[in-house]
């Protein structure tokens, strides 16, 4: 994987971030992570002009204000954003929260693994585009 990525996630769990951005630079050193703690913060982040836009958004469903879904929905209505491949990434396994999540537009849909490794794998396919878990 040669390409250096802009990676954020959206996710009001510290932890679940700090988990995240660490698998992220074990995929690749030179992969910038940005951690934002939620759906406003990301909104008032994405929106100013200077802003580099990431190449992937991993967003949390579960968040308090603003949902991940509500946040999805605001990203795909967005000309500057709606480009920006959404992976939901959270501890729902719902069956309706992955098709809903489709018809709003998320690219994928990465249920929380239990492991670092697996966590690794799953970021290093998406990035790669042979991901075979959930696909939306």
């Amino acid at each position: 994987m040669s390409k250096s990525y802009i990676i954020m996630i959206v996710d009001d769990d510290d932890d679940d971030t700090e988990l995240f951005c660490d698998a992220v630079k074990e995929v690749n050193k030179d992969i910038e992570c940005i951690s934002l703690s939620n759906s406003e913060e990301a909104l008032r982040v994405l929106d100013l002009p200077a802003t580099e836009l990431p190449d992937y958004i991993f967003l949390d469903l579960n968040m308090p204000r603003l949902s991940g879904k509500q946040l999805l929905l605001k990203l795909k209505s967005n000309l500057r954003l709606r480009d920006i491949p959404v992976v939901i990434y959270t501890t729902s396994k719902l069956k309706k929260d992955m098709e809903e999540t489709k018809q709003l537009g998320a690219a994928f849909f990465l249920t929380k693994p239990d492991k670092l490794s697996e966590l690794r794998k799953a970021i290093g396919l998406i990035l790669e585009g042979k991901y075979n878990g959930v696909q939306q």
